[in-house]
């Protein structure tokens, strides 16, 4: 291998495989969405399988969901089967995300990476399926939203990724914050193409086409695995080693016992709640709390957005949609890209996450305000002002995983990501609970309620923040010099 090549290596790692998977995923949750809400289906009708044609039985509605009476009923409907289709993504994908960091210390980092797009293929044939035969209920859809949870879906993706990351700049650690703030930055490029790319494809060719390219865009991605990324060395059994007092308790048993999903979750759970010095502990536990809000509300925004920007007055289209998601994460994306490393320089790492936290809640009582008919004429414009107001809200997340890798040891990285990554996959099935039972229930009354409780908890993170900017400094390495 040539010295270039070896050094490209190095510097093009686990980015593509994030964004071609946020890529999918942005594509095919607006597309599966869309399919509950409006699918036309003969048969059920008589089951209530496709919410639109169960409910209403009327073509002409279906095909233009906004203007019937029904319309508050049909959501509610959708709603709920959204809810059951995040739970079980949620509880599927939680034992993997435990046992996988454990099990990439001998397989690998990167087959980690792999099998999320292997069985995203499957699911992506069967909502593929779903959709082309006129036979298959709706509710088809919770096993695609199983078979992608059962390795961990985005989450899996996440821990192999940024453990790979921690294990690359084990060396030179002033790097590691502008690295992860690169690969978060992937989610917002992903989102960008994939909203942008799917509104395209939904209104211009059919949700087969959107289908056909989720799965598409997973054949990349474990080609990309295969063929270009190599294991850092340093990773090799790092993830989670077990510690001197456990040593005599291990024994001969050592490899059998790992094979238990309560093996993996016992030596996380020591990783994290183990005393450290000073406030270490305390502050990580802090952080990986703000983690788990911070996805709680990004997961609760995607289960919500399209039924609330499709329900009257504002009434955005397939593609409106995907332009306005399209615009806020191209800005969430060029915040992290392009303003994070010049602010790195001039800024502390915490007082731009804090900065992050007050965009975002500003960004969320705009969006939920967007209710009057002015604002219905308006709708992209707002769409654009929001977006703008939460263009830095990438950050936030960037620096606080950053800190976290920070805090624990070279032999705990995996363990520590392991733990927060299931933390993470419970959001799924609480943000899922929250918004998804809560916005039938406001529907009549002010539907942009869960918007205004999304800014609640990220009020709760920008008071975390500011208490863990208040602890010591035990570890100021992450401050870039000039």
């Amino acid at each position: 291998m040539s010295a270039w090549e070896e050094k490209l290596r190095r510097v093009v790692t686990v980015e593509p495989v994030i964004f071609l998977y946020m890529t999918s995923t942005f594509i095919v949750t607006p597309a599966y969405q869309q399919m509950i809400i409006t699918k036309e289906r003969e048969l059920l009708r008589f089951k209530a399988g496709k919410v639109c044609q169960g409910l209403l039985k009327n073509d002409t509605v279906c095909s233009n969901p906004g203007h019937h009476k029904g319309d508050e009923e049909v959501q509610m409907t959708a709603s709920y089967i959204l809810l059951l289709f995040n739970a079980t993504l949620s509880l599927v994908s939680i034992p993997p995300a435990i046992m996988l960091c454990s099990w990439s210390d001998r397989a690998g980092r990167r087959w980690v990476m792999a099998l999320p797009s292997v069985l995203s293929l499957l699911s992506g044939g069967l909502l593929l399926a779903v959709d082309l035969l006129e036979n298959i209920s709706v509710y088809w859809t919770l096993i695609a939203a199983a078979l992608t949870g059962l390795t961990g879906g985005h989450v899996s993706i996440f821990l192999s990724s940024f453990s790979y990351l921690a294990d690359l700049t084990m060396g030179s650690s002033s790097s590691r914050t502008l690295r992860m703030a690169v690969a978060e930055s992937m989610i917002f490029v992903g989102g960008t193409v994939g909203f942008l790319l799917g509104g395209f494809l939904e209104q211009e060719f059919g949700l087969q086409a959107a289908f056909g390219v989720y799965i598409g865009c997973h054949v990349l991605a474990v080609l990309y695995i295969v063929l270009w990324l190599r294991d850092p060395t340093i990773g090799k059994n790092t993830c989670i080693a077990p510690y001197k007092e456990d040593t005599a308790e291990q024994g001969s048993q050592a490899d059998k016992s790992r094979l238990f999903i309560l093996k993996y979750a016992k030596l996380s759970f020591k990783t994290v709640f183990k005393k450290r010095s000073g406030q270490d502990r305390l502050k990580l536990h802090f952080l990986i709390l703000c983690k788990f809000i911070n996805n709680l509300v990004a997961v609760g925004d995607q289960s919500i957005l399209l039924l609330y920007l499709m329900y009257e007055p504002r009434e955005f289209t397939t593609a409106l949609f995907g332009v306005f998601n399209s615009v806020r994460m191209l800005l969430m994306g060029f915040g992290l890209l392009a303003l994070f490393p010049v602010l790195m320089r001039c800024m502390k790492e915490l007082t731009l996450a804090k900065l992050s936290a007050l965009s975002r809640i500003a960004s969320y009582v705009l969006l939920a305000l967007s209710s009057n008919t002015c604002m219905v004429f308006l709708s992209l414009s707002c769409g654009f002002v929001v977006a703008v107001v939460g263009a830095p809200t990438g950050i936030s997340q960037a620096v606080i995983r950053s800190l976290s890798s920070s805090i624990v040891g070279a032999d705990e990285q995996g363990a520590m990501f392991s733990f927060a990554a299931s933390v993470e996959a419970t959001c799924i099935l609480i943000a899922a609970t929250i918004f998804n039972g809560l916005y039938p229930l406001t529907l009549p009354t002010f539907p942009g309620m869960p918007f205004i409780i999304m800014a609640v908890f990220t009020l709760i993170v920008l008071i975390l923040l500011q208490w863990i900017s208040e602890m010591p400094a035990t570890h100021p390495r992450l401050v870039l010099s000039d």
